[in-house]
């Protein structure tokens, strides 16, 4: 089993895989009579024919050391998670050499914070740290395969 170290979720390390949805991205500005402030396009959403859909996920809590072995990527759309409680969750990704994930990094989000991965990025599944969470996913609908999955011969474990 190989152990992964949990990085801190930032821009610089995130960004070739995807984009962080949080307040710190991004200048507001004011809307509805100054009520409410507006945090503007936080993610680069990419669509190959088809649509964009928003969608809710339930994922069960993870314990450490938490194991995985088990990749997926979607060609077709980009994907994003936000949770709508705020949750820190784990967010593996994985460069792509061969066809094939290369060795995964892992990552820890700040509460409040959500990612969006961009089209054709290997990733790991929804792994929320404090308890079971519910996520707000924006990602693309339509017809056609957009699910290509990889699982390693080994594990790879992550301490908190």
């Amino acid at each position: 089993m190989k152990e992964l170290k949990l990085n801190q979720l930032n821009k610089d390390q995130f960004q070739p895989f995807g984009d962080i949805i949080d307040k710190n991205q991004e200048i507001p500005f004011e809307i509805n009579n100054g009520n409410c402030l507006r945090y503007n396009n936080l993610a680069k959403l990419s669509f190959t024919d088809g649509q964009a859909g928003i969608s809710l996920f339930e994922s069960k809590k993870i314990t450490f050391p938490y194991s995985f072995n088990f990749m997926e990527k979607h060609p077709l759309g980009s994907q994003a998670f936000i949770p709508v409680f705020g949750c820190r969750f784990i967010v593996i990704v994985a460069n792509e050499i061969n066809g094939k994930p290369s060795e995964p990094l892992a990552f820890i989000t700040n509460h409040g914070q959500g990612i969006n991965y961009h089209k054709n990025i290997w990733h790991g599944v929804l792994a929320p740290v404090e308890e079971k969470a519910t996520f707000a996913i924006i990602d693309w609908i339509g017809k056609g395969n957009n699910l290509e999955t990889y699982t390693f011969d080994d594990e790879f474990q992550i301490n908190l």
